[in-house]
């Protein structure tokens, strides 16, 4: 069995209790505690472990700043598509129109908003249906083409 030599130490009252917590959490002596994470601070690949875990970080930002990317071209194109079938379908209206047009719009737009709301308080996002709907649509096209591909009439 190795030896161990005696050190005592001070410590600010709000770390001992930190090591404390740890030790009684692991249920391990404090002595155990101190001496891992000297041994840690003092280890030549600390700052490769950091480096490591900053990388998985940045890793994992990364890929939620594309999927964001995605949502983003989705939410352009649907707007931009929107917008060029109602300007195509929607003819021009008369001088005489323009008044009650605007008080039905008006009207419209604050069923829409009322709707939109209601969709953020409950936390139903039109993506997260898309990409459900999207997928159920491929499932399903895939259920069909191994029935098929197994003898099976569609």
């Amino acid at each position: 069995m190795q030896s161990k030599t005696r050190m005592n130490v001070y410590f600010d009252p709000a770390l001992l209790k930190q090591v404390e917590a740890l030790s009684l959490r692991r249920n391990v002596s404090k002595s155990a505690v101190i001496e891992a994470a000297v041994a840690s601070f003092l280890s030549a690949d600390a700052s490769e472990r950091l480096e490591a875990v900053f990388a998985r970080r940045m890793d994992k930002l990364g890929r939620q700043i594309d999927g964001l990317d995605e949502e983003l071209a989705i939410l352009g194109e649907t707007v931009s598509l929107f917008v060029r079938f109602w300007l195509t379908i929607t003819p021009p209206l008369s001088e005489t129109a323009h008044a009650s047009a605007r008080a039905k719009g008006a009207e419209r737009f604050d069923g829409f908003l009322q709707t939109l709301g209601r969709r953020l308080a409950t936390g139903d996002r039109f993506l997260k249906e898309l990409s459900r709907d999207v997928d159920s649509l491929r499932s399903d096209s895939l259920n069909s083409d191994s029935g098929r591909a197994n003898g099976d009439p569609a």
